[in-house]
């Protein structure tokens, strides 16, 4: 894992903490902000471990990306997702 991965699982530990506390105490802010980095960790991980595959060569490539989609689905789709639009707004632009 490199330092990207291992600075998205910080923040994703991180995220689940505020959320908890967020939700003991009833503050939304707190719960939204604990989502919020939940799911930066996520896309982080997901980065980190693209940049691992990559380093590794093509051959594994499709096999870690299948094994990290099993692992963290909602990881996976907030990068999809983000990407989609990535790719939606630079292809809406022209015409």
């Amino acid at each position: 894992m490199n330092s990207t991965g291992i600075k998205g699982e910080a923040q994703d530990l991180g995220g689940s903490m505020k959320q908890a506390a967020g939700d003991a105490l009833g503050n939304r802010r707190l719960q939204g902000e604990g989502m919020a980095d939940q799911v930066t960790g996520g896309v982080n991980k997901a980065i980190g471990a693209a940049q691992d595959a990559l380093a590794a060569g093509p051959g594994p490539i499709l096999d870690q990306a299948r094994s990290f989609a099993r692992e963290k689905p909602w990881a996976t789709a907030a990068l999809v997702g983000t990407l989609g639009l990535a790719l939606y707004n630079t292809l809406r632009g022209k015409r």
